[in-house]
């Protein structure tokens, strides 16, 4: 295992999907484990993402770009994704990063942002990486993020380390 600090206290109680809520704008929201014929709703879904929500690079900015981006997490990570009807609110993955842990990443698209559906996505990812014998999980996020820390923590995310700009936080998994 990479140098990586975990929490010494494993975090668990999470929900493994399908999940079902109401946001705060009063949507049904189902997040659901990706299923093979997802794709396409996926890639919709990030072709039409605002550039100013992108981090670090991702999501990807072209359709091929996307695509590619998309064969490698679904093929080797964990994946689960928030419907409303038929259209994809969000999507958060956790991708092995060679070191028997997992990189967690979260999008949830703009006109479904500040509604409850992040949190509810990451405790739904976690309840089904959980289920698949993902113990360690770690993230970075931008210092400036004072939202997206806030909802990582109140998940159960410890800071374990910094960058310049970045934070990292980790959590183990029962």
């Amino acid at each position: 295992m990479s140098d990586r600090i975990y929490p010494d206290e494993a975090a668990s109680g999470f929900p493994e999907p399908p999940v079902e809520f109401e946001d705060r704008e009063g949507r049904t929201i189902e997040v659901r484990a990706y299923e093979s014929g997802d794709e396409e709703a996926l890639v919709e879904m990030y072709d039409a993402f605002d550039p100013a929500d992108r981090a670090q690079g991702i999501p990807p900015s072209t359709e091929e770009r996307i695509r590619d981006w998309l064969e490698l997490i679904v093929d080797e990570g964990h994946n689960v994704i928030a419907w409303h009807d038929d259209a994809v609110a969000g999507h958060a993955t956790l991708v092995p990063d060679g070191a028997e842990a997992y990189e967690l990443a979260i999008f949830v698209t703009q006109e479904y942002q500040r509604a409850g559906i992040g949190g509810r996505l990451i405790r739904a990812l976690l309840g089904y990486g959980a289920s698949q014998d993902v113990q360690h999980v770690w993230l970075t996020v931008e210092r400036w993020n004072r939202a997206a820390v806030a909802l990582y923590e109140d998940v159960g995310f410890e800071r374990s380390g910094t960058e310049s700009f970045e934070l990292e936080m980790s959590l183990r998994l029962d």
